[in-house]
């Protein structure tokens, strides 16, 4: 069983919901899940003993919120280069925060990375629940 850290930086309980989908999907292969706010993890050590990363964060004005920022400045120093990773995010009008997660995690931590980021306007909508659900099977696939 493989041990999966889901961080979030939410503005209104979006993407915290959207972190809880994706974790059952993970657990629903056996895995086991922790989901921290971003505001949680404090230093390096706080990264280490997991096989897999999924950094999720709201669209908000355009960029990222700033306590994921401030965990991608610590997480590239935890040393994640081939880890599994992921990255996903809530938005209302354009959705950039999760593919500059996904970049980062993929150029510049060198981690293993599913197909892409999860880009969902809300959990409830269009296919939302199912969309999560599967990212978090996509991710416990390459854990196996």
């Amino acid at each position: 069983m493989a041990k999966v850290l889901i961080v979030y930086a939410t503005r209104t309980g979006e993407t915290r919901k959207i972190g809880e989908l994706i974790a059952e999907g993970i657990r629903f292969s056996g895995h086991e899940v922790t989901l921290l706010k971003t505001d949680v993890i404090k230093k390096e050590s706080n990264l280490q003993s997991y096989d897999a990363f999924v950094f999720g964060s709201p669209t908000y004005h355009g960029d990222m919120m700033q306590g994921m920022k401030t965990l991608l400045f610590l997480a590239e120093k935890a040393g994640l280069d081939t880890k599994i990773g992921g990255a996903f995010g809530a938005f209302g009008w354009s959705g950039e925060a999760p593919e500059r997660i996904f970049s980062t995690m993929s150029k510049i931590f060198n981690m293993d990375m599913v197909s892409g980021p999860l880009r969902l306007k809300a959990s409830s909508l269009g296919g939302g629940i199912q969309m999560a659900q599967d990212y978090g099977r996509e991710i416990a696939e390459k854990l196996t």
